[in-house]
């Protein structure tokens, strides 16, 4: 999928939420246990009723590794589904891969040829050669760490070289990097204020913004320092809307906090 095409949705359904599919065995509804594959079964009613709500969905790709063989299935199941019936949606492999370059090329070929994503989340830490392979794709795009949601970013990443942070050191050196313009970026919502500095470095790339809702990220504040022209953001909320419920209503749970989302970022959208 084109960057433009992303665009468009976002500007059609009035939303730029992206659902995390995480699917935990212990946390979805019971009745689901029973049957053939679960994980999907789980995956397939969250998107038929949500799907009108968002324009992307991001699976993490360990809650499937966990199962074995059948997690991996239900992986390729959830993948094709949404090919075949939801084309227009715009799907992540949330998988953080990166090694040496023969490996991320099979890495790239595993989720952008076999399985067919339109992104994958890549580690920075190898450098150029290691993230290089996945930008050759066409209308595929690599999504670079740069400055994540969890307490232990400020081990590293926001330490400094020669007054210089070091999530600033990846984004102005990914920016050489051949086919950089198929980068976008992972900035967790938690750091917020960080957004108008990333911004200055990076103005034009689409931000993938985990952290709203369930760890506390604040979607007008992330609106407030990261909205750019073409909007550049994809705003990521896994379980406060997969895990509304885990009765047998569970998928219109999922919808109505998809639609409280939607509906805040419709307002962000006007103004």
């Amino acid at each position: 999928m084109t960057t433009t095409q992303l665009i468009n949705q976002i500007h059609k359904k009035q939303s730029f939420l992206c659902i995390g599919l995480d699917v935990d065995l212990n946390k979805i509804p019971k009745y689901l246990l029973k049957e053939e594959d679960p994980i999907f079964a789980f995956n397939k009613a969250i998107i038929d009723d949500t799907h009108h709500l968002c324009v992307a969905y991001k699976p993490n790709t360990a809650f499937y590794e966990a199962y074995g063989i059948k997690g991996w299935q239900a992986l390729e199941k959830t993948i094709n589904y949404l090919n075949k019936n939801h084309p227009e949606i715009y799907t992540i492999a949330d998988a953080k891969r990166g090694d040496i370059g023969n490996t991320s090329t099979m890495y790239a070929k595993a989720f952008f040829e076999d399985l067919g994503f339109d992104s994958v989340t890549v580690a920075p830490y190898m450098g150029k050669d290691s993230v290089e392979p996945f930008l050759t794709f066409k209308d595929k795009h690599t999504i670079l760490l740069a400055l994540t949601s969890n307490l232990g970013a400020f081990d590293f990443q926001t330490k400094t070289t020669d007054g210089v942070e070091l999530y600033k050191q990846v984004l102005e050196t990914s920016k050489t990097w051949e086919n950089s313009e198929n980068l976008m970026y992972v900035v967790g919502a938690t750091k917020a204020e960080f957004l108008a500095d990333i911004r200055k470095i990076i103005p034009d790339s689409f931000l993938l913004v985990p952290g709203v809702g369930a760890q506390g990220g604040n979607l007008h504040e992330v609106c407030k320092y990261g909205m750019n022209n073409s909007v550049g953001l994809l705003i990521n909320s896994s379980r406060g809307i997969i895990y509304a419920s885990q009765d047998k209503d569970f998928a219109k749970a999922a919808a109505k906090q998809a639609e409280i989302l939607q509906l805040q970022m419709k307002e962000e959208l006007s103004h």
